[in-house]
């Protein structure tokens, strides 16, 4: 074979243009950020929105007339792979069935969304709070009552000593 038969795909690059080619790259990205518009939020002032397929603290509903919509049947917590659901059911004489205990341990979920998938009475949801803050263990897990009005537990910036000094 002879060497004009052989058809070169690719020239060989020099040394300097193995540096010089990246660098001027990375500096023409550099300076296309810096002169956009930076994306900072004063947090806990200004909050980011987050979209609506967000999934934060749970929450279970209710109907109408003030009742859980839940009744207990236990595909929540069967089907939920971090295994933080604990639904205890209690059933009347008359045949309705309510969770007697129900609670979820926030600081295990992964906030998969399968016990809202699986949940044929849409009883559990998943809010858009993002910012649940606590200080031990315990106060992750949620009961009923905290799970009725998830609002409440949203974090709430405590003033310092001295910030009225700073204005």
């Amino acid at each position: 074979m002879k060497d004009k038969d052989i058809i070169n795909v690719r020239k060989r690059q020099g040394e300097k243009e193995k540096y010089v080619r990246p660098l001027l790259k990375g500096l023409a990205h550099t300076m296309k950020k810096f002169w956009s518009k930076p994306k900072t939020i004063q947090y806990p002032d200004q909050k980011r929105e987050v979209s609506q397929r967000w999934r934060g603290l749970h929450e279970l509903t209710r109907n109408e007339e003030g009742e859980l919509k839940c009744v207990a049947c236990g595909l929540c917590a069967s089907i939920c792979p971090a295994r933080c659901i604990d639904v205890t059911p209690y059933e009347e004489e008359g045949g309705i069935r309510y969770p007697k205990e129900f609670e979820i341990d926030e600081s295990r979920c992964i906030f998969c969304g399968f016990c809202q998938e699986a949940c044929p009475k849409e009883a559990i949801k998943l809010t858009r709070i993002y910012d649940f803050v606590n200080f031990s263990r315990d106060e992750c897990r949620f009961d009923i009552e905290k799970l009725s009005d998830s609002k409440k537990h949203r974090f709430k910036q405590k003033k310092g000593k001295y910030e009225h000094l700073l204005g």
